[in-house]
């Protein structure tokens, strides 16, 4: 197998690390780049002990540099960057030759003026949002095997939108009454030093925060919306939880009139059944991260609630794997013709 020469840039985040797990191993990549300005000149190995012996952890790290990168010779460019800086690097990829997966929110969005609402700034390249392919393999696989640039979606977004999208497509459920509770492990808000993420702040305790409107409620209603084929508006809960990673997340919404409790389970078997990272639970099954942290997998689980007409949604994920690196991997796989599951079947 001809290796697909690869560049992460920010790799030295808690995304950049799961992407280095992944892409040290993956057999049909090469890693030729790994950039981080405060990490510049020391090898993988040494930032990441645990990558020490992995085939390639004797590269260094280098500036991002979009010049530097493109002369390694990368074909693909990940970028573990915030939201407002990775377009800039992303448009000097691309215009070198490289494909681009986005882990960062530039790219997730169709409309700039969404983007500033929830951003709290003007998109600093609006004219390259047609270009990008909202990168869900289960839902745009052919879109994301052709994209130069694709925007990997959020990790909140992931565990809500793949069990609501299949429903909204048969129009089982009444889209106004979508409420998503989601709970968070620290990690999602990245490797920063900031008081509330402390271990004495978070450890033995759990708090919502973003409310009513966090940032991620942008991409949602615009993927609820594409599927319901109207305007989708919904109340969305994060909450964070003392633990390193994982999400759980549980919807409910307010069945057709008519809808039987079956036509949940035909639905989501009809989306899933063939697809590699989603395990679906049946109904009555209850979701839970200590079954998915450290792979690429999302498991769903479904219930009706017959008192008050409402389904209920129960959906759990690693929000580093199957929300980030993981999904973006996925991408890769596709865009470079490769096996779906390569580098990612792990338990």
């Amino acid at each position: 197998m001809n290796r697909v020469k690869t560049a992460i840039v920010g790799a030295s985040g808690y995304t950049g690390m799961e992407l280095l797990r992944l892409l040290l191993i993956h057999p049909g990549v090469e890693l030729v780049a790994a950039t981080s300005r405060q990490e510049a000149g020391k090898s993988l190995g040494s930032v990441f002990p645990r990558f020490q012996k992995a085939p390639g952890a004797d590269l260094a790290f280098i500036e991002p540099n979009p010049d530097a990168i493109a002369a390694t010779g990368a074909q693909v460019a990940f970028l573990a960057l915030p939201h407002g800086v990775a377009a800039e690097i992303a448009r000097a990829l691309l215009d070198r030759g490289l494909r681009v997966i986005d882990l960062s929110a530039d790219f997730r969005l169709r409309d700039a003026a969404v983007y500033q609402e929830f951003y709290d700034h003007p998109h600093p390249a609006p004219e390259m949002l047609t270009q990008a392919v909202y990168g869900l393999p289960e839902i745009r696989a052919a879109e994301i095997a052709a994209a130069k640039l694709v925007a990997a979606p959020g990790c909140y977004p992931t565990s809500i939108l793949l069990p609501l999208l299949p429903l909204l497509r048969e129009n089982l459920i009444d889209p106004a009454t979508i409420v998503a509770n989601s709970m968070s492990g620290v990690s999602g808000a990245g490797k920063k030093a900031d008081l509330t993420l402390l271990f004495c702040e978070c450890n033995e305790s759990a708090r919502a925060y973003g409310v009513p409107k966090h940032r991620h409620l942008s991409e949602i209603e615009q993927e609820l919306s594409l599927a319901a084929g109207e305007k989708v508006t919904i109340s969305f809960l994060p909450h964070l939880i003392p633990v390193n990673s994982g999400i759980v997340t549980t919807t409910t919404a307010k069945l057709r009139s008519g809808v039987s409790p079956e036509a949940i389970g035909a639905a989501l078997d009809k989306a899933y059944s063939d697809a590699s990272f989603v395990r679906l639970l049946g109904r009555g099954g209850c979701a839970d991260t200590k079954n998915v942290t450290r792979t690429n997998f999302i498991d769903i689980g479904w219930q009706v609630d017959s008192r008050t007409g409402r389904v209920i949604l129960m959906s759990a994920e690693d929000n580093l794997g199957k929300g980030a690196g993981g999904q973006a991997v996925q991408c890769f796989n596709l865009m470079f013709g490769m096996d779906p599951t390569g580098g990612l079947q792990n338990f």
